[in-house]
């Protein structure tokens, strides 16, 4: 007879699953729809998921604030423009590059792993130091960390174009493939929240002081949450330059920051579920105002919103969250099948 345990773990091994099956319906519902700007939309939503998820990972299982995660979105954009660039524009806009690099023109799959990659291993350096410090210190160093990559971005102008944008990237970011890396991000944070470390960080994340009397090593833990987070917020990077085809580190600065922060906390830190309902609920509603903003026709009246809408309506809707929903709109729960769909039965009482 499966104990309580057992059938709660079961149970929450459905939500990626039923997070990826709402993904897979959102993009069936904005290709369907026959308008470029659904399917564009679709894509844009489909990567941010990949970045939030991947943020979730460190944010929402250590509950520290990480205000440096864009940055390795910008590692991984560059990185993927220097191994997937065509050697020639390379060698227009970027000539400082080594020769290995110039010459490199990987594919596109490779390129978005390597920028992962990158990205993880200085999360790794950057984290080993950072993470020594905890709550608001914590985060202000991520700020610093965020602020000191986009400094150096937009002044080593023979590696990376300075504040030039770079441009000629392939875009190849179609809803399927956004689909499948948020798919990927889905299942990795499902299965780092269900390890041993997962739940070891989110115990030293509820009692610091019952954690570390039990013996759970709070750095290590917090270390291996940042390095995995920062791999899909780099492979997330990889994916925003390659959907719009050009790139510039004031996209993945300030604004990057505060919208993945925006989605996470509109959906709720506290569950994976939140944060990708977050980014669904914060894209879809950013997608309309823009359209009421260009005009909507009825009949012989075209109604518009005036220029600028959007971001005042965004933030009074944050307020409003945070007013009325201070744990997001999922506070905490995870969507999952119930217990009598899973095993046949409901939970036993222990």
């Amino acid at each position: 007879m499966l104990t309580s345990h057992q059938i709660r773990r079961r149970m929450a091994a459905t939500t990626p699953v039923l997070l990826a099956l709402l993904l897979l319906a959102f993009v069936l519902m904005a290709v369907t729809l026959g308008d470029r700007a659904a399917a564009r939309m679709a894509s844009e939503t489909l990567i941010r998921v990949t970045l939030v998820v991947g943020f979730w990972i460190f944010a929402g299982n250590s509950g520290v604030i990480s205000f440096g995660h864009a940055a390795f979105a910008c590692v991984g954009a560059y990185v993927s423009a220097w191994t997937t660039l065509q050697p020639g524009m390379k060698a227009t806009l970027l000539p400082g590059l080594p020769e290995a690099i110039a010459d490199a023109h990987w594919p596109v799959l490779a390129g978005a792993g390597l920028a992962g990659t990158i990205a993880a291993a200085l999360a790794l350096v950057t984290g080993a130091a950072i993470l020594r410090l905890s709550g608001i210190a914590a985060s202000i160093a991520t700020f610093a960390f965020l602020a000191m990559i986009n400094t150096i971005w937009s002044n080593w102008t023979p590696i990376t174009g300075g504040t030039s944008s770079v441009v000629g990237l392939e875009r190849y970011v179609t809803p399927w493939v956004a689909l499948g890396w948020a798919v990927a991000a889905l299942i990795a944070a499902s299965v780092y929240g269900a390890s041993a470390s997962g739940l070891a960080l989110r115990a030293s994340r509820e009692d610091e002081v019952a954690a570390a009397a039990s013996g759970i090593d709070r750095y290590r833990h917090r270390l291996l949450a940042f390095t995995l987070s920062a791999f899909f917020c780099g492979v997330g990077g990889a994916l925003m330059g390659h959907f719009i085809g050009v790139i510039n580190p004031d996209g993945f600065y300030l604004s990057l920051t505060f919208l993945m922060l925006a989605m996470l906390v509109v959906g709720g830190i506290g569950s994976l579920s939140g944060a990708v309902i977050g980014v669904l609920a914060v894209s879809v509603t950013v997608e309309l105002l823009v359209r009421l903003e260009k005009g909507v026709t009825f009949g012989a009246t075209t109604f518009a919103l005036p220029p600028g809408s959007q971001e005042i309506l965004i933030a009074i809707a944050m307020i409003l969250v945070l007013v009325f929903r201070p744990a997001g709109l999922l506070a905490g729960r995870e969507i999952m099948l119930p217990a009598r769909w899973v095993t046949g039965r409901s939970i036993p009482k222990e």
